[in-house]
């Protein structure tokens, strides 16, 4: 199994949270509404390029639009090979906090 960085993890949840397919302004919004954190779009745009070389997530050209200049926007869904990395790293954060003493709910 290969694990995902912390913010691989994040992003991949938050693009199974938005839907089939969604875009990196949308990644960005919900996660600062998720975990208050202002990331920068570097910050979203590395590890999604890292997530779709992995082939976790397809990145999908939409239609150019007048209202970005022409440019196209681009979409991200997960691929069936992420939905597994992420299942596989919910396993693997089960069996490492397995055993931890209970110190969180005291």
């Amino acid at each position: 199994m290969k694990l995902l960085s912390r913010a691989e993890e994040i992003i991949l949840l938050v693009i199974l949270k938005l839907g089939l397919e969604t875009y990196g302004v949308k990644i960005r919004e919900q996660i600062f509404q998720d975990t208050g954190d202002p990331w920068s779009f570097a910050s979203i745009y590395t590890p999604l390029d890292k997530l779709v070389r992995k082939k976790y997530v397809v990145k999908i050209k939409g239609e150019p639009s007048p209202e970005r200049g022409g440019k196209s926007k681009y979409y991200y869904r997960v691929t069936e090979e992420g939905i597994q990395a992420i299942k596989d790293l919910q396993d693997a954060h089960k069996q490492v906090w397995a055993g931890v003493p209970n110190i969180l709910t005291d």
